[in-house]
């Protein structure tokens, strides 16, 4: 049988030298710039494979392979395709000795079309970026910022931000120090994501970013204390502390609504309570009259959320057997008061009413909207009612690998990615877990040293401490908008 030939037409012989001519002064020029560049770049060569499949141009040849080193930059040039197409890169960065930062590339491109791969076999899962090759051939790397909830904690002399004795913010539940504890060290650990650096909280920067604008956080407890860490971090870029109040006059506790002024910033740091983002009421069932959480209604402080610039939601906290009656005659839709509803069903339903609230009326060229994944409690030995503790930890855990993600933050997710509006998940959950030290313990009174056998907390945050790191990656998130590349 007489073997297939690798062209199915004939050439003339001048033509066919023309293109012997092109192809072998490509490959001289190709290799000539590849030692140009490997010698003016040696620290960022990588061993790259690359297979070129051309047996749709050219049926019946083989493959044409190289193997070798290349050098990787950022622009690279070549030859022109039929079609765009996308190569998903990651990336790694890392410091050889001269200081200057080296890049390995771990990349796979791929085009159905023209069949033309590159790939390299090593797994990674550093930065993500995307490149785009256009019909010129010039292959731009967009990339995109890393995952900060990925990361450790780093103990830094540095921290804390602020301390409670400057700041006159913390309600007496999160004032730790105050009320007697000894150690500090739960201060001064500060957040490191693994592929890239967040930067430190700037208290002026933070005030001109919501300069004449309203920053309002809504939520249960755990969002007061974030709320007041906020205001804590804030307070160094006022000069006279004249020039911030609260302007109903009240003090911090556990009062429904609170709003603070910054005169000389022209805008305003508030908070409203609400446990479940929901209306909790009542409803009649036989002869009485019961609490109800009606789960198709949003919370009525509602109307003053609106027209917020910056509003950071919450819930999970309340969502337990013990605080939801274990879903008998408690969750209300309509008229109806179910008998018995589990809690996933009803946080979900609880989720597309609040979803349906924020597509309706909040517009998101005015107003950016967060909302905050869930925090774990690290009671041991029983729940907070029943002899929890926490009292003996002093340090991070150094492990929560055994953590499962939690339910809720789940369908979170599921609810956000099907919004009109855009929501950013402040994903704080598992840079949480590990800090088992973070918490009041017993140190939520003034009365702790004289019975210490009382209820610990092992669900709120000492402040300073770590709702501080929430904000951190807040101010993050608002400083990659201003400056046009949010982070994805």
């Amino acid at each position: 049988m007489e073997r297939p030939k690798c062209f199915s037409f004939s050439l003339k012989p001048t033509i066919l030298l023309l293109l012997s001519f092109a192809f072998s002064s490509s490959i001289f020029i190709l290799y000539s710039s590849y030692i140009w560049v490997l010698i003016d770049n040696p620290s960022i060569a990588q061993e790259t494979h690359l297979q070129f499949n051309t047996s749709l141009l050219n049926p019946g040849c083989r493959p044409i392979k190289f193997n070798g080193l290349m050098p990787f930059s950022r622009n690279l040039t070549g030859s022109k395709v039929n079609k765009s197409f996308l190569l998903d890169s990651h990336f790694r960065e890392s410091h050889g000795s001269t200081g200057n930062p080296v890049i390995s590339v771990i990349e796979r491109v791929e085009n159905k079309e023209n069949e033309f791969t590159v790939t390299n076999g090593r797994k990674s899962d550093h930065l993500h970026q995307k490149t785009e090759v256009s019909d010129g051939g010039r292959i731009e790397v967009k990339r995109k910022e890393c995952d900060v909830s990925n990361g450790k904690w780093v103990f830094d002399e540095n921290y804390p931000l602020y301390s409670n004795r400057s700041c006159s913010f913390i309600d007496e539940g999160f004032n730790c120090e105050a009320n007697g504890r000894l150690d500090r060290d739960y201060m001064k650990w500060r957040w490191q994501p693994h592929n890239c650096n967040i930067p430190r909280f700037d208290a002026v920067k933070m005030m001109e970013l919501i300069r004449g604008k309203r920053l309002v956080f809504v939520g249960d407890s755990i969002n007061r204390n974030q709320w007041e860490s906020m205001l804590c971090l804030l307070k160094p870029a006022v000069t006279d502390p004249k020039r911030v109040y609260e302007i109903h006059g009240r003090h911090i506790s556990k009062e429904k609504e609170f709003s603070f002024r910054f005169v000389d910033y022209k805008c305003t740091v508030e908070f409203y309570v609400t446990h479940f983002l929901v209306h909790e009421g009542k409803a009649r069932v036989g002869r009485k009259w019961i609490q109800t959480l009606r789960i198709d209604t949003i919370d009525r402080s509602s109307s003053r959320w609106r027209g917020a610039d910056i509003l950071v939601f919450n819930t999970a906290h309340w969502w337990n057997h013990y605080k939801t009656k274990a879903g008998v005659n408690y969750y209300q839709e309509g008229d109806k008061v179910h008998h018995y509803l589990d809690a996933s069903t009803a946080f979900r339903r609880a989720m597309k009413t609040w979803a349906s609230w924020v597509d309706r009326h909040i517009n998101p060229s005015k107003t950016q909207v967060f909302f905050r994944s869930s925090v774990p409690s690290h009671f041991r030995g029983g729940q907070w009612n029943s002899g929890g503790h926490c009292g003996e930890a002093i340090r991070p855990l150094n492990d929560t690998s055994h953590v499962n993600h939690p339910e809720k933050n789940r369908i979170v997710e599921e609810i956000l990615q099907n919004m009109k509006t855009p929501v950013i998940l402040l994903n704080v959950t598992r840079l949480s877990e590990y800090r088992i030290d973070g918490h009041p313990s017993v140190y939520g009174r003034k009365s702790a040293n004289v019975n210490p056998s009382r209820g610990q907390d092992c669900s709120h945050w000492c402040l300073p401490g770590v709702p501080d790191s929430w904000n951190e990656l807040l101010y993050f998130y608002l400083q990659s908008r201003q400056k046009g590349n949010s982070p994805e």
